[in-house]
C-alpha cells in the first residue's frame, strides 16, 4: 500500500477529479460526529453524495433523482468514480485518510468491507436498521466485520456465461457447456460455421486489475481449488489450482481466448461479444439488458459458468452501501441508505439495469422469472459463489494475484511458479 502520507498530498487531485474542493479534506462542522473514526452518531441532515464507480447502465441517477424530490433539503450528489475497481478503492482510501468529508455514503465492492472497518474508515451500523433475514444469506455476510454490521447490501452479483444461441444451434449444439473442455468443443464446431469467421472462443476479464483477480479465482474455484482454505491461510500452491490457471493460460496459448483478450474489463468484454466477435463471454448480469439493445438481441442466453468436471464456482461480486466515518449529515445518510437499498429500489435496478438483487423473493417471484430469464441461474450463481478473500490487507492481496496470474497468462511464468511465487506473497500479505 502506499503511505498515508503519499495519499494525503494526492488528495487536492482525487477531490478535484470528483469536482470538489480541497477545503473538504478534514472538515468537521456538521454537529454530528463528522472526522471522528468509527462514530455512532447518526445526526445532521442537509447535503449528502453518494460515491460509486462510473455508471454504465443510466439507472442510478433517476433512482437518486426519486431522492432528491422527495428530500429537497437533503439532496444526494453523485460522485462517479472510475470503471476500474481499483481506482474507486484508492481514491476511496485517499479519502478517508485525509478524514475528508467530502465522500458520505461509499458504494463498496462486497470484498472491501473487513480492510474498510478495519481501518475505523467506515461506521459499524445500527442493529435492525436493514431487512436481512429477507436477503440472500451470502450477500449478507459481505456487509460484516467481526460480528458487526458495517455495510447495507445493495446488489449482489454472480458470474455468468453468456453464449450466442444462435450459433449454437447451428452447429448442432443443444445445450451450453458445463466444462471447459465442452465449451472447447462446441466453439470449435460453431467457427466451422461462415457466419463464425473471424469468431474468437471466450473472454472473461484479464486485464491487470481487480477483474483479474475475479477470473483467476473462479478458475481456481472451478478446478477444485481454493485461493485461501477456511482459516483463511493462502493455499493456491496446489495441483488444483495450477489446474484452473494452466486452464486460462492455456486459452491464450491457444488461441480460445484472443490475444486482445489480456486488455480486457468488462465493458471491453461486453462490446466484443454485442459486436460478435466471442461466442462465449464470462461477464456479470448488468451486460443481460445491454447486450438486448444491441445486434445481439435474441441470439443469446447465460448458463452457468463451466469448470473442469462440472459446473464452476463464480467469485461473489456486488456492491454494498457503507458509511464513511468522517462524514456529515449522517442522519441523513442512514434514510438514503434503507432507501436505496430498499427491495422497491432493487426490483428498479433489476428491471431498468438487470443488477442482482440481495432479496431472495425477487428471484422466486414467477413473474419477474419470466420477464427475466436468467434469474434463476443467477440465483444458483451467487449462491454457489466462492468470496475472495476477506482479509483487513486485501489491497495487499488482490495486487500479488494480479501479478502472478498475469505472468502466467502473458507467459513470462510457467502457472507453477506463479502460483509458487503467490502462496510466498499472500503468506506475507496476510501476516501483516
Amino acid at each position: 500500500m502506499k503511505t498515508t502520507t503519499a495519499r494525503a498530498l494526492r488528495c487536492s487531485a482525487a477531490l478535484a477529479a470528483a469536482g470538489l474542493l480541497l477545503a473538504a479534506c478534514g472538515s468537521s462542522d456538521d454537529g454530528g460526529a463528522a472526522g471522528k473514526s468509527g462514530s455512532t452518531s447518526f445526526t445532521g441532515r442537509g447535503p449528502i453524495t453518494y460515491v460509486a464507480g462510473k455508471d454504465t447502465t443510466g439507472a442510478v441517477q433517476p433512482v437518486l433523482d426519486q431522492w432528491n424530490k422527495l428530500h429537497p433539503k437533503e439532496k444526494v450528489t453523485f460522485i462517479q468514480l472510475p470503471t476500474d475497481a481499483d481506482a474507486q478503492r484508492q481514491q476511496m482510501i485517499q479519502n478517508a485518510e485525509t478524514k475528508s468529508d467530502a465522500y458520505t455514503v461509499l458504494s463498496l465492492d462486497v470484498v472491501w468491507t473487513s480492510e474498510f472497518a478495519a481501518h475505523q474508515w467506515i461506521d459499524r451500523l445500527p442493529d435492525g436498521s436493514f431487512p436481512l433475514d429477507k436477503m440472500l444469506k451470502p450477500v449478507v455476510e459481505t456487509a460484516k466485520y467481526r460480528g458487526g454490521l458495517y455495510a447495507a447490501p445493495a446488489s449482489s452479483d454472480g458470474g455468468l456465461l453468456y453464449y450466442r444461441t444462435d450459433l449454437l444451434k447451428h452447429a448442432g449444439v443443444t445445450k451450453p457447456p458445463t466444462t471447459w473442455a465442452e465449451m472447447k468443443a462446441d466453439c470449435a464446431k460453431v467457427k466451422k460455421l461462415p457466419e463464425a469467421k473471424g469468431m474468437s472462443c471466450y473472454a472473461g476479464q484479464f486485464q491487470k486489475y481487480e477483474g483479474l483477480t475475479v477470473n483467476f479465482s473462479e478458475a481456481v474455484n472451478s478446478a477444485g481449488g481454493s485461493v485461501t482454505d477456511a482459516n483463511g491461510k493462502p493455499d493456491v500452491d496446489t495441483p488444483e489450482a495450477t489446474k484452473g490457471l494452466d486452464f486460462l493460460a492455456g486459452s491464450f496459448r491457444d488461441g480460445t481466448i484472443p490475444k486482445e483478450g489480456i486488455t480486457y474489463q468488462e465493458e471491453d468484454g461486453r462490446q466484443a461479444f454485442q459486436a460478435g466477435k466471442l461466442v462465449f463471454l464470462r461477464n456479470w448480469p448488468y451486460m443481460y439488458a445491454l447486450a438486448g439493445k444491441s445486434e445481439v438481441a435474441g441470439k443469446y442466453a447465460v448458463a452457468p459458468l463451466p469448470g473442469l468436471n462440472g459446473p464452476g464456482a463464480s467469485s461473489l461480486g456486488g456492491h454494498n452501501l457503507a458509511l464513511s466515518s468522517f462524514a456529515k449529515n449522517k442522519a441523513t445518510a442512514l434514510d438514503f441508505m434503507k432507501f436505496y437499498s430498499g427491495e422497491t429500489t432493487a426490483k428498479t435496478f433489476l428491471e431498468k439495469a438487470s443488477l442482482a438483487p440481495p432479496y431472495a423473493a425477487l428471484y422466486d417471484d414467477p413473474s419477474l422469472s419470466r420477464q427475466y430469464p436468467y434469474l434463476p441461474v443467477l440465483k444458483q450463481s451467487i449462491l454457489r459463489a466462492v468470496p475472495r478473500p476477506r482479509v483487513v490487507q486485501y489491497g495487499d492481496v488482490t495486487s500479488a494475484v494480479q501479478q502472478e496470474a498475469y505472468a502466467a497468462l502473458t507467459g513470462t511464468k510457467s502457472s507453477a511458479q506463479a502460483l509458487k511465487d503467490l502462496q510466498r506473497e499472500l503468506l506475507k500479505a496476510t501476516a501483516q
